[in-house]
């Protein structure tokens, strides 16, 4: 960067309902896969951090759990991360999907309107409608918030990301960097490798396990010349579910280690030796003093 040229640096926090495709935004953007992506709602639980950089800017991405009622302590948590990223981001992406209701976005706009921060207003999955009826949601979604700038965009297929990103710059402060060039990320190597398990937990257990599941790393010894160690807890809050987490002879945590040490050795982009186990942390989710030492 040159002494006259401006360098441009701020946060953007993805917001919006559950399973609109944040996390596969955050992903696309990035090039990276950083945040976990299932099938199911609430998957993401706290603020990822992604960071784009340019070679005269720096987009910091916020990836927020998705709008929700809190039933309990955990989702309550997850909801004090989107209006932390709310007031801490200097621009708005409120992402909706072609398969959503427009009326649902409105239980949003007062925390938005409160900010009094530019937004951008995403209609993501539009591969997945015809054009007649990406125009006909776009009219309508224009309706409803005259103030946001309306981008269609496909997150899975990578449609209409160039723009949105020209349409982010543009609206970037003049600022210089916050992090270091090569920065991803502002976490560590240890939580992506939580989330990585967590993720294939999401994938492979059905109804309330997943949401019951947390997963912390315990352990992490990098050997030169050898495989690096890992060893992994997985807290569950009832006795009920740790045999199931563990499967008929521990075929289901086993299966579940091998899928994630593919994931993390992809991810670290070296080999690795991973040993998982259950323990009940009972009511976790339902506990704020819980939450705090697992890192909430």
């Amino acid at each position: 960067m040159s002494e006259t040229s401006t360098f441009h640096a701020g946060y953007v926090a993805l917001i919006g309902r559950p399973n609109v495709g944040k996390s596969t935004l955050l992903n696309a953007l990035l090039q990276f896969k950083l945040s976990i992506v299932t099938a199911k709602p609430q998957t993401t639980r706290k603020r990822i951090v992604g960071i784009l950089n340019g070679e005269n800017s720096q987009i910091i991405f916020f990836d927020t759990p998705g709008l929700l009622k809190p039933g309990y302590d955990l989702q309550k948590r997850m909801m004090e991360y989107l209006q932390e990223s709310i007031s801490d981001a200097d621009i708005i992406c409120l992402i909706t999907d072609t398969q959503s209701n427009p009326q649902e976005l409105k239980e949003l706009t007062e925390d938005i309107h409160a900010a009094k921060k530019p937004i951008l207003l995403l209609l993501n999955k539009i591969d997945l409608v015809s054009e007649k009826k990406v125009k006909g949601l776009a009219q309508h979604y224009r309706e409803l918030f005259p103030q946001a700038g309306f981008l269609p965009v496909s997150a899975k297929q990578k449609q209409g990301l160039n723009l949105l990103l020209e349409e982010i710059l543009q609206l970037l402060p003049d600022h210089p960097p916050f992090y270091p060039k090569d920065y991803l990320s502002d976490s560590h190597e240890r939580f992506f490798i939580a989330e990585i398990i967590r993720e294939k937990i999401f994938e492979s257990y059905q109804k309330e396990i997943p949401y019951a599941c947390h997963v912390e790393i315990e352990n992490m010894t990098e050997k030169k010349g050898r495989k690096d160690f890992i060893q992994a807890v997985i807290y569950v809050d009832q006795p009920s579910q740790k045999g199931i987490v563990i499967g008929s002879g521990g075929k289901s945590l086993k299966q579940i280690g091998e899928n994630s040490r593919k994931d993390i050795e992809t991810f670290l982009g070296r080999p690795v030796y991973l040993e998982l186990y259950v323990k009940v942390f009972k009511n976790w989710r339902k506990k704020m003093s819980a939450l705090k030492n697992l890192g909430f």
